[in-house]
Order: structure tokens, then sequence, then C-alpha cells
């Protein structure tokens, strides 16, 4: 079984500021605002969380798992 990273790089789509997060590891993260422009994101049509929409590595159980889906 490969390792699970549990911090991504996510990165805001209206002002582009970078920020590396933790990734909950029991649950999906539906929002994550931005602490540059405050935006909210949220994640794109068929991602689970907005790691998998804006982060550099996918939610943990994506990675352990590319078919599944966080519940």
């Amino acid at each position: 079984m490969a390792n699970i990273i549990l911090e991504s790089e996510i990165t805001c789509p209206n002002c582009g500021h970078k920020k590396i997060e933790a990734m909950p590891t029991d649950a999906c993260q539906f929002f994550y605002e931005c602490e540059n422009c405050k935006q909210v994101l949220k994640p794109i049509n068929g991602d689970c969380c907005v790691f998998c929409s804006y982060g550099t590595l996918p939610c943990p159980p994506i990675q352990q798992n590319p078919k599944s889906c966080c519940t």
C-alpha cells in the first residue's frame, strides 16, 4: 500500500494565492476560504472536495483508492 500524504498545497483560482494545508482523513472538506481574497472555494463538479479540485494532491481516500469517493 502506498504512503498517504496528508498535506496539499491549495491554489485559489480567483487570486492565485497558495497555501499548504493539512487534509482531513475522516471527512471531505467541501468549503475552503482563501486567506488572501476571502473567496469561498467549493469542489468542481465531479470532485469530492476542495483538495481534489484545487490541491496539488487529492484527498487521502482518493490517494488510497482512486475509484473511491469520500463519504
